[in-house]
């Protein structure tokens, strides 16, 4: 009997993928679990457009990841927080707060935990840090650390 699987099955195929499975098994454990339908010719065809649809997004989504790193390889970031006479922060400037630093800059939102920060910045000075656009994009952005006066 032919199956749609709605998830992946250990031994049988992945989620959306059409396989052959024995009758007994289908009835009495695929479609009991909801872990796959029968194919039916039109819930292939729309199967198969929603795969072709997942297709060209992922392609989208590497091309706008491209471009999202080379224009934030260019961007400079200039953070501003209280500072001692000695240049130490009296807080620190977090993931969250180069994040917000980008938005304001170039209108585009990072998630914080893509934003590789090993610890708080707490002195003024030039940081390079470096953020996950997309899996396997990363780019390198310059963050100036600047006393508030």
């Amino acid at each position: 009997m032919d199956m749609i699987l709605l998830q992946d099955v250990a031994g049988l195929g992945q989620k959306g993928q059409v396989v052959t499975a024995a009758d007994g098994y289908a009835r009495n454990f695929l479609l009991p679990r909801k872990l796959a339908e029968i194919a039916t010719p039109g819930r292939v065809a729309e199967v198969r457009r929603r795969q072709e649809e997942a297709e060209v997004k992922v392609l989208r989504d590497a091309e706008r990841a491209d471009e999202l790193a080379e224009t934030l390889g260019k961007t400079v970031l200039t953070v501003t927080a209280q500072a001692g006479e000695d240049g130490k922060l009296f807080g620190s400037v977090t993931a969250a707060d180069i994040s917000d630093a980008i938005y304001d800059a170039r209108k585009v939102r990072v998630d914080k935990k893509k934003i590789s920060l090993p610890e708080p910045i707490k002195e003024t000075g030039d940081y390079m840090v470096e953020i996950e656009v997309h899996s396997g994009v990363n780019a390198t952005t310059k963050v100036i650390v600047a006393a508030a006066r």
